[in-house]
């Protein structure tokens, strides 16, 4: 009997960016290009870039070593790294929003339960050693947050911000992101949020399944109790127990792709924020 063929995990990676840009990006960004690389072509690139968590002009070396990667995704020749580091400049939040829908879509997300966490990114290739004999700990950091289908383990949305805080004023951007993939019954939503107390605020619905944060010495509202009455009950079950699923989702994003931003303007590192959470869901 003839074994088939291994495949390398590279390849299969490429080739759904690949499909993911081809769905989401037009051909190209302008008319009057040079038409060299179509522009989903780039982006594959970009998002494989993120993906090796390598720099741009390591991934031009990669691509020229890799010919089942360049054969993927359609290259006659490798681009420059300054043409990678130029189209992912142009990589808007809508187009990396457009992509990730595009990937949930064609797996068929369907999630009775969600859960969002937040994280940080230090905004600097500075290590550890070198900001421990400065004596100067980084202040700063990049928080990104993420909302993931418990079942599924994707990323169904995102948010991020340079400021720092608790994260309740994220909530109704995380939900209404999420809200496409949960399950609807009869037209009903009867899909449930977990969180940690973070998420506590006035955008917080009865349903969700947050602790009720402690505010002051005055007795807790009505609406508060009863919601920390479920909170308490699906601990005791066990359901509120596989928030730390969520955990797990930040620490391989930290690992493989990376716990730093590489960009310096402000607005390209929020967004790289969510080039992580997209390659993250290509690797799952």
């Amino acid at each position: 009997m003839k074994k088939t063929p291994r495949e390398s995990r590279y390849v299969r990676v490429a080739r759904i960016a690949y499909q993911m840009t081809q769905s989401a990006l037009p051909r190209y960004t302008h008319k009057k290009s040079p038409h060299r690389f179509t522009f989903p072509q780039l982006a594959a690139c970009v998002l494989m870039t993120f993906y090796l968590d390598i720099s741009y002009r390591d991934m031009e070396e990669w691509l020229m070593a890799t010919d089942q990667v360049r054969k993927e995704l359609e290259l006659k020749e490798v681009p420059n790294f300054s043409t990678l580091s130029r189209a992912a400049k142009r990589l808007k939040t809508s187009d990396l929003t457009r992509m990730r829908d595009e990937l949930l879509k064609q797996a068929g997300v369907d999630e009775d339960a969600m859960v969002a966490d937040s994280t940080g990114f230090t905004p600097s290739q500075a290590s550890s050693y070198y900001v421990s004999r400065t004596g100067k700990p980084i202040q700063e950091f990049i928080k990104g947050l993420y909302v993931m289908g418990l079942r599924t383990r994707f990323i169904v949305g995102w948010a991020s911000t340079r400021k720092r805080g608790i994260d309740s004023p994220h909530l109704a951007s995380l939900r209404r992101q999420a809200a496409g993939y949960g399950h609807h019954s009869h037209g009903r939503t009867s899909w449930v949020l977990l969180a940690d107390t973070g998420f506590d605020g006035p955008r917080t619905l009865p349903g969700d399944l947050i602790p009720a944060a402690r505010k002051g010495n005055g007795p807790m509202s009505s609406i508060r109790r009863e919601r920390a009455e479920l909170v308490d009950a699906a601990r005791l079950d066990g359901f509120f127990g596989q928030r730390w699923q969520v955990e797990t989702l930040m620490s391989v994003i930290k690992r493989k792709f990376g716990d730093t931003v590489r960009s310096r303007l402000p607005a390209l590192q929020i967004r790289e924020t969510y080039f992580k959470g997209l390659v993250y869901n290509i690797h799952v």
